[in-house]
């Protein structure tokens, strides 16, 4: 089965739905959608009047949980060929309509130059190659220009490495290359380098490895931990001011599964006993990419320029200071591959800077599904807490360090 878990192919819901936002964490930040699809611009209002109603009742706001953004539509681009539109629908037209729907929503949700939530802009499917759906076409077209376009504050674009909707498998070496990585998300620099230009942030609000939620041996494994490591900080680096990581409930490609699962995620046969809620291998890269960045809230990160197909690497600063760096070694070693274990040494010319410690993420091999170490401790227990004895290593930085393939490292510089 190639989607064994799949989404609600029609959802209907009344204000209660979203009230709902009550159970998130205080100080929340949401964004929430609204339908474009169905062209019912009655409808629309009345989805967006009852999201504004919710966000505005005293449970929701006495705990800090603020919606940020309204997103009008999703994959537009995508209409031509599921029925949504006509098959010549092309993007001239997609820019009046979303000013008519933008202008009764900003009316329904009191969106305006003064409150907090704005509208997200784009959340379009593709490169826009053929139809030309792109940040730089909406922005030429005039749609900041428009009263309710002047309230969009972010503009997402949508991206998969690649697909696997008719059940096509993937290797995960390629899912891990770094040229790969980079010449997928480098295609969008035009766009992003438009949108920042305008003081507008460019996020990527739906992505992951493989679209239709994966591909099964590759999307769930420690192999795409190193990817989405690498990946999301690859594009910081090109002004992605976030990466949204698409989830679902039996998803192959979830951080986390968040819910009790009866049967596969790989190919929807029935499990032999219920499987609890639970981390999977990319939920480290999080982790790591977290405790990169650190709690000062205005680290600078930078891609280093390594000389070595596999080997990828980022430096954290600190108020300018050199704090952090993580290399990432994307050679798949996997569990049928035979002979030692390749590993590369790294040398390190760090201005004033004596020693170091590192922390590595220990796999065992690229298409493990799971026993992955992150300093010595595990995440992979009942309650999602870290266990385990933490490990580290000091050294000298003039030694540098080994790193084998298939493994990700943070140091830290004293």
């Amino acid at each position: 089965m190639t989607v064994p878990y799949p989404e609600a192919s029609s959802v209907v819901v009344g204000d209660a739905y979203y009230k709902t936002a009550r159970f998130l964490p205080p100080n929340t930040h949401v964004s929430w959608g609204v339908n474009f699809g169905q062209n019912n611009i009655t409808a629309t209002f009345l989805q967006a009047q009852s999201i504004a109603k919710a966000f505005s009742s005293r449970e929701i706001t006495n705990a800090g949980i603020k919606l940020d953004f309204i997103e009008i539509g999703n994959e537009a681009d995508l209409f031509r060929s599921n029925g949504f539109r006509s098959p010549n629908y092309s993007v001239s037209e997609y820019v009046p309509e979303w000013i008519a729907f933008a202008k009764n929503i900003s009316a329904a949700a009191k969106i305006s130059s003064k409150s907090h939530t704005k509208f997200l802009g784009g959340g379009f499917a593709g490169a826009g190659s053929t139809v030309n759906f792109t940040a730089r076409a909406i922005i030429d077209l005039g749609i900041l220009s428009s009263e309710p376009g002047s309230h969009i504050t972010t503009i997402s674009q949508h991206l998969y490495s690649g697909s696997f909707c008719s059940g096509s498998g993937a290797l995960l070496q390629d899912l891990m290359t770094k040229s790969t990585i980079r010449a997928n998300l480098t295609r969008f620099t035009p766009d992003i380098a438009a949108v920042t230009s305008r003081n507008i942030e460019y996020v990527f609000g739906e992505t992951n490895s493989f679209s239709c939620h994966g591909s099964p041996n590759v999307s769930n494994t420690a192999g795409a931990a190193l990817w989405t490591l690498d990946y999301a900080l690859f594009g910081r680096t090109i002004n992605i001011s976030r990466i949204f990581f698409h989830e679902g409930i039996g998803f192959k490609y979830n951080l986390i599964q968040p819910a009790t699962l009866t049967h596969s995620i790989l190919d929807g046969s029935d499990l032999p006993a219920p499987l609890p809620p639970h981390v999977q291998p990319q939920y480290y890269a999080a982790i790591i990419a977290a405790e990169a960045i650190g709690k000062g809230g205005r680290t600078q990160i930078a891609e280093l320029s390594i000389d070595n197909t596999r080997i990828t690497g980022y430096a954290f600063y600190e108020s300018g200071v050199l704090k952090r760096a993580v290399f990432i070694n994307l050679q798949a070693f996997l569990s049928g591959t035979s002979g030692a274990r390749p590993s590369v040494h790294l040398d390190f010319s760090v201005s004033g800077k004596a020693r170091m410690t590192v922390k590595r993420l220990a796999i065992g091999h690229a298409d493990d599904a799971s026993g992955l170490k992150w300093g010595g401790q595990s995440y992979e227990t009942g309650d999602g807490r870290v266990c385990g004895d933490f490990l580290e290593e000091s050294g000298l930085v003039k030694d540098g360090l080994d790193i084998s393939a298939t493994e990700a490292v943070l140091v830290s510089f004293s």
